[in-house]
């Protein structure tokens, strides 16, 4: 089952740059990419059997997976207003929508590669410090662009929202560990991909979507919707 809202379909027609060059904005909800392996950020009731014992924040291949929609939020005591764009170097958390917990980083080592551990925690929404992080532009933009590749910092640790390539067997076979690395590398740049993009209501509505530009929207109070699932 879908846990997003049908809207109304409209065809948006643009070339691929015009498509592209909008900020990711808050209350957004998306899979993010890992851009060298191809694996989508991926969370599921699923405990650790080591470290937190929290629950398990994986990479998966799977592009169909509900499991791997996550919302963008603003830091925990300035949270962000729907639709704002995000700026780079900006606080934010990440709200897993199938189990409502945070993405969340600690001083635990993971489990295969022994770097940082990286789990989901919280309950429906309510984390704490080990939730935030810092949105690393690699473009001289001053706002995250959803056509490009950042890094998430945690900001606790300093160290990168990671994808080590290790492969985990049951009860999650031929998921991939996500951890935290202390050196920003390739394995620790993102992009968003297929979601539902919240837009202020004085903004146009685009697709991001590489290979068309179907888009479905719709306008409530102050938001538009660019629906790309």
């Amino acid at each position: 089952m879908n846990v997003f809202d049908e809207h109304e379909q409209n065809i948006c027609d643009c070339d691929f740059s015009s498509c592209n060059k909008d900020a990711v904005t808050c209350g957004s909800t998306f899979k993010l990419v890992n851009q060298q392996s191809g694996d989508r950020l991926h969370s599921h009731d699923v405990k650790y059997g080591s470290g937190s014992g929290q629950q398990s924040v994986t990479g998966t291949p799977n592009a169909d997976d509900v499991n791997s929609y996550w919302q963008i939020r603003g830091d925990i005591k300035n949270d962000c207003e729907r639709g704002a764009p995000i700026k780079c170097d900006n606080i934010i958390r990440l709200f897993h929508v199938t189990t409502r917990r945070n993405l969340h980083s600690h001083n635990y080592a993971s489990p295969l590669s022994n770097n940082q551990e990286v789990s989901a925690y919280g309950d429906d929404g309510v984390g704490d410090e080990g939730d935030r992080w810092k949105v690393g532009c690699t473009t001289k933009n001053d706002y995250w662009l959803r056509k490009d590749p950042i890094r998430l910092q945690h900001v606790a640790t300093g160290k990168y929202l990671h994808l080590t390539g290790d492969t985990y067997g049951r009860p999650i076979h031929g998921q991939k560990e996500i951890s935290c690395y202390s050196h920003a590398n390739s394995q620790n740049l993102w992009k968003v991909d297929s979601g539902v993009y919240i837009r202020q209501s004085s903004e146009p509505l685009s697709s991001t979507r590489d290979d068309n530009c179907n888009t479905r929207s719709q306008s409530t109070k102050n938001d538009h919707f660019d629906d790309e699932l």
